[in-house]
């Protein structure tokens, strides 16, 4: 393929070539007949075809203007040459920007490579916004990869901005090899699902024993996708209803929800933190979350961004979400504070907007979790429940949103997400919105718009798929949010308040194992002995330099 383009990009500065030339052509051939005619119409002078091309040439090519001004003498032909050098002139310097200029840029550019010798490294072909999150992933945890790209510009400009690219076509046997595929230790096929089928038989023939991981927009081709050879086959869009769905299902329950055990007992979970909870309004230092006897706070989502460690005097909001590390007893205590007493005995149902895929991923996975729903589309369906736009206010009412537990938005575009927030949140102030955003660059507004939660679909996909690849267990879609054990032997006779750990890695130490036994009351006076192990809680950048100081 790469090959191909470049021969379709030379097809295509020849014809812009053939073109131009044909034009001045024209342009010569008839002046010369204008030239011949005035001539004769305005001087009486007889002037052969040949001879009136050649003042023409002369002319168009500055070459010479003065052979024949002897006999000009009206200002009819004196007219003629001027328009005639002016369009000479015009075409030459038409020529720089046409063609020299593309020509030297083309020059100074560096052409994207079209093979690696990496190893061990993941093959992705093509790349998305959710292959941009997967290759942050990747970077973090210090594994390598390369992105099959086959359009060649789009392949130059990652380069550019510093990605591991190979040009080529990723459906062809050839161009994955010189991706190095057959000693990869995975390939992510993200193009669309016919091109994945192609991608995934072409891996294979490669190397009939590479993980291949597809992503598939349609969930209904998943078998296809596994009988061209897919190990694994992702829906992207199953993945967000079914996390909108769980969200809201937390967030009508006391119940911890998914909760992610680190060790026995002692568990990571998300808190959201609902309008009028006791702890809305206080900073993080204020809220008596640190109270708790081996609790910790190791992240927060403020508005859609994320902070680890988030800061003591950040104000917790409604729009707030803490990612909170201790045991199931504590962390129970601990919900009370973020639910709202006026929601906490809220009946009704949860509405989901939208019966596309992740409308209706997520009303199937809460039907399984028992909790009541109202589908809300635009069109009829067999498990839409009402017909009609969100954005207006009949529709709104219609699907009694005053009374529910909270909106799921599942619709596909951005806007009418924003919209309907704004909507909702005027009709019905008080009732939670879940949003899904298809970009990144929405989370913002949403929240802005008066959504409580938002999920935009390329980062949870391709953190997921971090997860499936790097055998890592997610603690949270949305954040590059790691724990691990490690022993710190630079560490060994320090209190924690003395290795200043926080300050000078950004990580958090949760816990430690000592003789068989789990500690998790770790506070500034906690001293590290030899042969502990450090359960250190972090974002992935900032668990590698700790390792690095301490190990």
């Amino acid at each position: 393929m790469s090959q191909a383009s470049a021969d379709g990009a030379l097809t295509e500065a020849r014809r812009r070539v053939l073109v131009y030339l044909g034009i001045v052509a024209v342009l010569m051939l008839a002046y010369a007949f204008a030239y011949q005619y005035g001539m004769r119409a305005l001087e009486g002078v007889d002037v052969g075809y040949v001879e009136s091309l050649h003042v023409v040439v002369e002319t168009f090519t500055t070459t010479g203007y003065g052979e024949d001004a002897a006999r000009w003498s009206t200002d009819g032909m004196f007219g003629l040459m001027m328009v005639m050098q002016l369009t000479g002139v015009g075409l030459i310097f038409m020529t720089l920007p046409l063609f020299l200029v593309p020509l030297v840029e083309a020059s100074l550019r560096t052409a994207p490579p079209t093979s690696t010798s990496l190893t061990d490294h993941v093959v992705i072909c093509e790349f998305t916004p959710r292959g941009d999150t997967l290759v942050g992933e990747l970077e973090s945890m210090d594994t390598d990869y390369v992105v099959v790209e086959p359009d060649r510009e789009a392949a130059r400009e990652l380069v550019t901005d510093g990605y591991s690219v190979v040009h080529g076509d990723p459906e062809s046997v050839e161009d994955l090899k010189s991706a190095n595929t057959a000693e990869a230790v995975a390939l992510v096929a993200d193009a669309d699902d016919e091109t994945n089928a192609s991608i995934i038989l072409s891996a294979k023939e490669v190397d009939p024993d590479i993980d291949v991981i597809s992503l598939i927009e349609d969930a209904d081709l998943a078998d296809y996708h596994r009988y061209a050879g897919a190990d694994r086959v992702v829906s992207p869009r199953r993945l967000l209803g079914e996390s909108l769905a769980s969200k809201a299902a937390t967030s009508i329950s006391t119940d911890l929800g998914d909760a992610v055990e680190i060790a026995e007992d002692f568990e990571v979970v998300e808190l959201l933190v609902q309008r009028g909870a006791e702890v809305e309004g206080t900073t993080i230092a204020e809220s008596g979350i640190g109270d708790y006897p081996g609790v910790n706070i190791i992240g927060a989502w403020f508005r859609g961004e994320f902070v680890s460690p988030p800061p003591p005097g950040e104000v917790i909001d409604e729009h707030t979400i803490l990612l909170v590390t201790g045991r199931e007893a504590q962390l129970d205590q601990l919900k009370e504070l973020t639910l709202s007493e006026a929601r906490r005995y809220r009946r009704g149902t949860v509405v989901v907007v939208g019966d596309g895929e992740v409308g209706s991923t997520a009303a199937d996975s809460l039907a399984a979790a028992e909790v009541p729903t109202v589908v809300v589309d635009r069109e009829e369906g067999p498990g839409v429940d009402v017909v009609g736009d969100i954005t207006e206010r009949q529709t709104v009412h219609k699907a009694d949103v005053e009374n529910a537990r909270s909106v799921i938005l599942a619709v596909d575009n951005d806007t009418t997400a924003v919209f309907a927030t704004l909507v909702i949140n005027q009709v019905a102030p008080g009732i939670e919105v879940i949003a899904r955003a298809n970009e990144a660059e929405s989370i913002p507004k949403l929240y802005r718009a008066g959504a409580e939660y938002v999920l935009a679909l390329a980062t949870v996909s391709g953190r997921l798929l971090a997860s499936n690849l790097l055998d890592e267990e997610v603690i949270a879609p949305e954040a590059q949010l790691e724990i691990v054990r490690t022993t710190a032997p630079a560490l060994t006779g320090k209190t924690l308040a003395q290795a200043d750990v926080r300050a000078r890695t950004n990580c958090t130490v949760v816990a430690a194992e000592r003789d068989g036994e789990l500690v998790t009351e770790v506070g500034p006076d906690f001293v590290v002995r030899t042969g502990d192990t450090l359960v250190v809680a972090g974002p992935d950048r900032d668990v590698n330099r700790f390792n690095e100081l301490v190990g």
